[in-house]
């Protein structure tokens, strides 16, 4: 059938409408970061619901300053941090985890984002003389962790409590209870550091990166470098 004048309006209040519907709206474009290292590729997810770290680490990654940077604090069973601009271009003796570019980014901490193992996460200087809990502008660390009990959770979830004093009582949700359980990471730190990205690609990677040989300082005894970390698509 044809379209006659008389039926344009209607044709057009269909059109309108479709436009403005739900169905019709595009979804937020999802963003992704390849991380290349010495020992293997991490691809990492950001986080919508925290935009200031999301944007500050496109941002950086689009920069190069990770290019080159180490990990340069690795703990085993609990997380592998990097991002401390000094360490491009240090010597083995060199103590890192000081560095940054002379800002911070306000804390935006949340319960639905937790440190499950592969998580994503900004380092940050401690309360006392950070008590806004303010990020690192350049600083980060990905969780490995372990599994808890039952039991070992409602312990660090008393101790979140006494180091966050909510106004509501903190409760581990269920979901997070059974990650915890099953799959493992650091539940002491939630509530206390920003989640802002999880892995999704080279969890293998991050654990091998966890079980290098440290020095006293945590630091690699043999360097482990990010090559370079590019915006990628899923």
């Amino acid at each position: 059938m044809s379209i006659t004048n008389k039926h344009l309006p209607i044709v057009l209040v269909l059109l309108t409408l479709l436009a403005a519907s739900p169905l019709s709206a595009k979804k937020p474009k999802q963003t992704y970061v390849k991380i290349t290292t010495t020992m293997g590729n991490i691809k990492v997810h950001l986080y919508d619901n925290t935009p200031e770290h999301k944007a500050n680490f496109i941002r950086l990654v689009k920069s190069g300053m990770y290019d080159g940077v180490l990990f340069h604090r690795v703990i085993k069973d609990f997380m592998i941090q990097g991002g401390d601009p000094k360490s491009k271009d240090c010597d083995s003796t060199t103590v890192l985890g000081d560095g940054g570019l002379g800002y911070t980014i306000p804390a935006e901490i949340t319960q639905e984002n937790y440190h499950r193992r592969g998580a994503l996460c900004a380092a940050r200087l401690g309360d006392g003389v950070n008590p806004k809990r303010e990020s690192s502008s350049t600083q980060f660390y990905i969780v490995v962790g372990k599994t808890f009990t039952d039991k070992e959770l409602d312990m660090q979830q008393a101790r979140i409590n006494g180091a966050t004093r909510p106004e509501k009582p903190f409760q581990f949700t269920t979901e997070q209870r059974s990650v915890y359980k099953a799959i493992g990471g650091t539940p002491h730190l939630d509530m206390q550091y920003t989640v802002f990205g999880e892995v999704v690609e080279g969890l293998d990677v991050v654990l091998n990166i966890c079980n290098v040989p440290t020095n006293k300082n945590d630091r690699p005894k043999k360097d482990v470098r990010i090559l370079s970390a590019k915006i990628t698509n899923r």
